[in-house]
C-alpha cells in the first residue's frame, strides 16, 4: 500500500451515498485499494493523517475553456454575444501557442488548488493546451473547437481547424493510459452549417470518439435556430448524427424545450450545467430538474474563467441548487447530494469515466480530495453532505490527488511551476494579448 489516509471522515459517492467517521482509505498502484472502518494490517509506506477532514472524490468539471485564463476580468457586466464580439474574439485573436499554454497552466493549478481532477476543455490552440495537461497531471477530455461560417469554403480534409482536431487525435488520445480523452467537437449550431455538422459527427463515430458542443445557451440564440430552421438547435444537430458520437455533452442547455430534453435524453446526451456563467452573462437559468425527469444525465462545469469569474467547482454546486430553489420557489429542488453527485458522479458519466473515478470504491482510480473541517465556517457539522453543498469553497481544499499522486497540498504544487508560470503571464503573454498593436 503507498498511501493510507486514517481517522478520516469519507464520504463515498457511492451507490448508497454512504460517509463513513473515522474510515481508512488506502492507495496502491494509482487505485483505491481499502475502504473501512477499521485499520488495515497492511503497513503503508505514507500515513496521512485525516482527523479533522473529509475525503470525498475529486470534482469534474465538464465544461470549460481553459486557456482563456489571461482574459479573466477583461470584461464583465455584458450579454453573451456582445462579450464574445466586442471583447473576447478580437482578443482571442492576438493569442498565440505560448499564451494558450501559460493560459491553461494557470487555469489548471486553479483547478487542482479547489478540488477539481478532471476537466472537459474546449478550445483551440490543442498542441499546446494537450502538453499543458500532460505535464500537470489533471485528467482531461479535451477537444479542438471548429467553427464555420456560411460564406466559408470547407473541406474536412483540408480544413486548417479540422486538421488540427485530427493530429490532436491522433497524438494525444488514450495518452498515458487514458489520462486524456480526445473527443470531437462542434462550437455551437450558431458558429458552424451542415457541412461540418455532417462531417465532424461522421468522423467521430467512424473514430469512436465523443462530442462536446455549446447547445441553446442564450433565448436569443435559441430562437434563432428555430426561425431558420423551424427546429430546435438540439432536433437540428440531431437529423445530421451530431448525437450518434458516444458519449455527447452539451453545454448549457439553458433553453432546451420539453422535447428536446425527451431527445436528448434518448440519445443518451448529458447535459453540463454552467449556473454562475449563465447567471453572470444573464443567460438565464436551466431547467435542471425537468431534465433529470426526462431522463438526461446532468453534469457540471464552470465554463471559462473569464466568464464566471472563478474556476471553484464548490461554487457551481451551491450555485446549482439555490438556482434550482429560487426558479422552482421550492426549498427542497436539488437538494445537497443531487448537487454534490453532479460534481462527481455524473461528471463522470459524462466523461465516459464512470468505471474509473466519481466514487470512492475499490478498484476505482485514486482521484480523491480532502478538504479542512476544523474552519470556523464548517463548526459545528450536522450533516457532511450539507456542508459540502452550502458552505465549503475550493478554499477548504488541502489536498487533490489524480490517480494516487498528490498534484497539490498545503499551498504547494508538485507538477507544475507557478512562479515561471505568473512570470511567462507577466513578461510575454498580457503584453501580447493586451499591448498596443504595432502600426
Amino acid at each position: 500500500m503507498d498511501t493510507l489516509f486514517s481517522n478520516v471522515t469519507v464520504v463515498t459517492m457511492d451507490e448508497d451515498l454512504r460517509v463513513l467517521f473515522s474510515a481508512f482509505v488506502g492507495v496502491t498502484d494509482g487505485k483505491i485499494s481499502y475502504l473501512s472502518r477499521k485499520a488495515p494490517e497492511e503497513q503503508p509506506q505514507q500515513i496521512i493523517n485525516g482527523e479533522g477532514m473529509v475525503l470525498m472524490p475529486g470534482l469534474i468539471n465538464c465544461h470549460t475553456h481553459l486557456a482563456m485564463s489571461p482574459m479573466r476580468g477583461y470584461a464583465d457586466d455584458v450579454e453573451l454575444q456582445t462579450w464574445l464580439s466586442d471583447y473576447i474574439f478580437p482578443t482571442e485573436d492576438r493569442m498565440d501557442g505560448r499564451c494558450a499554454k501559460a493560459g491553461t497552466l494557470l487555469s489548471i493549478a486553479e483547478c487542482l488548488r479547489f478540488g477539481t481532477t478532471s476537466v472537459s476543455d474546449m478550445y483551440f490552440f490543442s498542441e499546446d493546451v494537450a502538453q499543458a495537461i500532460a505535464d500537470s497531471g489533471i485528467k482531461a477530455n479535451m477537444c479542438r473547437a471548429v467553427m464555420l461560417m456560411p460564406d466559408q469554403d470547407f473541406d474536412f480534409e483540408k480544413d486548417e481547424r479540422c486538421r488540427e482536431a485530427v493530429a490532436l487525435k491522433e497524438k494525444w488520445h488514450g495518452y498515458d493510459n487514458g489520462r486524456i480523452r480526445v473527443d470531437a467537437s462542434i462550437h455551437a449550431e450558431y458558429t458552424s452549417d451542415h457541412r461540418l455538422w455532417d462531417t465532424i459527427s461522421e468522423y467521430a463515430i467512424n473514430e469512436g470518439l465523443g462530442m462536446h458542443v455549446h447547445l441553446s445557451e442564450t433565448k436569443a440564440e435559441h430562437e434563432a435556430c428555430k426561425e431558420r430552421y423551424g427546429l430546435t438547435a438540439a432536433q437540428l444537430l440531431d437529423c445530421h448524427h451530431v448525437w450518434d458520437a458516444k458519449p455527447a455533452i452539451a453545454a448549457h442547455c439553458v433553453w432546451l424545450d420539453p422535447e428536446d430534453m425527451q431527445l436528448l435524453a434518448k440519445r443518451k446526451v448529458s447535459a453540463v450545467h454552467n449556473p454562475c456563467s449563465n447567471l453572470k452573462l444573464a443567460s438565464g437559468c436551466a431547467k435542471v430538474e425537468d431534465m433529470v425527469r426526462a431522463g438526461m444525465n446532468v453534469a457540471l462545469g464552470t465554463d471559462s474563467n473569464v466568464s464566471n469569474n472563478t474556476l471553484d467547482l464548490f461554487e457551481e454546486i451551491r450555485a446549482a441548487t439555490y438556482m434550482a430553489k429560487g426558479r422552482s420557489l421550492d426549498p427542497k429542488a436539488l437538494p445537497a447530494q443531487a448537487a454534490l453527485m453532479m460534481a462527481t458522479v455524473c461528471g463522470a458519466r459524462a466523461q465516459g469515466r464512470e468505471a474509473e473515478c466519481g466514487m470512492i470504491k475499490p478498484g476505482m482510480d485514486a482521484d480523491l480530495i480532502m478538504l479542512d473541517f476544523t474552519q470556523p465556517h464548517l463548526m459545528p457539522c450536522h450533516n457532511v453532505m450539507s456542508h459540502l453543498a452550502y458552505c465549503v469553497s475550493g478554499h477548504d481544499v488541502v489536498m487533490t490527488m489524480v490517480r494516487g499522486k498528490i498534484l497539490y497540498a498545503a499551498g504547494k504544487y508538485t507538477t507544475i511551476d507557478l512562479e515561471a508560470v505568473v512570470k511567462e503571464l507577466s513578461e510575454y503573454v498580457m503584453p501580447k494579448m493586451f499591448g498596443k498593436k504595432e502600426g
